[in-house]
């Protein structure tokens, strides 16, 4: 396994990373979420990324049953708040109440004392930059979150909370952590040039569409499938996408590597990429997954990735 610091801080994580999301808690058990993380953590991920809403707090208790044996400080483990966790006018947002107790919240479920990183899970038009930045100043002064980040936020407002940390000298979001993958390019424009300029890491979701760059879905919707059964994938399940995933895997083949390696391999070419977060519900899926660290694409492969693909965002200023 591989790592790369997280922006310009000092913190490490593996390039492939573990991540929580419709998954430990959820639709894995706690009985096989253990031997998955654990077989993970074997090959060098250190990195699980979970959020109070995944499973309604299910996949923050799983992940601290299965890390309360292990040495704290190998992980780096982060959470995230934002969404309503139950009908409290209050249990909800990024208001200075509902972060610290949402932190407090976290950390007994997980059973650790820290976070290295704490995410606002989505932008609140209802409450001031200055008052979520200084609440997330306190958490990390206390010694309760390590770094704080933001999570599917638009360039414009991760420039404006960097604004707001400068002028009160509050400590500054480390990370953003938004979609990314073959088929959903749009942080190539505004998002990674903001990131990149105040070196800000991208811990990116989704890299692998929810299954559809596994090529899985290329004969159809098997039978108890995400694609089959939820509405996540409305969006890129279609006959175009379904086409070029066809195109890349036969490239993927050629190479003697897997569709989903190519796919995780193609994020990490760009040095903003801090690390892809899968999302693995079975230990060989992981064992698949991680082989992705290894493996770098020529400029004769990422040319072809480009031609199949042809979705390559407009970047107005280049």
């Amino acid at each position: 396994m591989n790592y790369r610091n997280v922006g310009k801080s000092g913190l490490k994580i593996s390039e492939i990373s573990l991540g929580g999301w419709l998954t430990y808690g959820g639709s894995v058990d706690a009985a096989k979420t253990a031997p998955i993380v654990q077989r993970a953590l074997d090959q060098g991920v250190n990195f699980i990324d979970l959020a109070d809403v995944y499973s309604g707090g299910k996949a923050e208790e799983v992940i601290g049953e299965v890390i309360k044996d292990m040495t704290r400080s190998d992980l780096v483990i982060s959470s995230k708040l934002f969404w309503p966790m139950t009908e409290n006018v209050n249990n909800r947002g990024l208001s200075r109440k509902h972060i610290m107790e949402s932190c407090e919240k976290s950390l007994k479920r997980l059973g650790t004392d820290y976070l290295d990183i704490y995410f606002c899970h989505r932008y609140d038009e209802e409450v001031q930059e200055e008052e979520t930045a200084r609440a997330m100043d306190d958490l990390v002064h206390q010694g309760k979150v390590l770094y704080w980040g933001t999570s599917v936020w638009r360039a414009d407002k991760i420039e404006r909370m960097v604004g707001v940390s400068e002028k009160y000298n509050l400590y500054k979001p480390s990370v953003e952590q938004p979609r990314y993958n073959m088929l959903d390019r749009h942080i190539e424009t505004d998002v990674m040039a903001s990131c990149r300029k105040h070196g800000i890491g991208l811990v990116v979701w989704s890299p692998l569409c929810q299954g559809i760059l596994t090529g899985k879905y290329n004969d159809g919707k098997p039978e108890g499938s995400r694609g089959a059964t939820t509405k996540w994938l409305k969006n890129e399940l279609n006959d175009e996408n379904i086409e070029k995933v066809k195109k890349l895997t036969e490239l993927a083949k050629s190479l003697d590597i897997s569709m989903s390696q190519l796919a995780l391999a193609w994020i990490l070419r760009r040095p903003e990429i801090s690390c892809a977060i899968i999302g693995a519900t079975k230990p060989e899926q992981v064992d698949d997954n991680l082989k992705a660290s290894d493996i770098r694409l020529n400029e004769e492969t990422l040319k072809e990735i480009e031609k199949i693909l042809d979705n390559k965002p407009e970047v107005p200023w280049q």
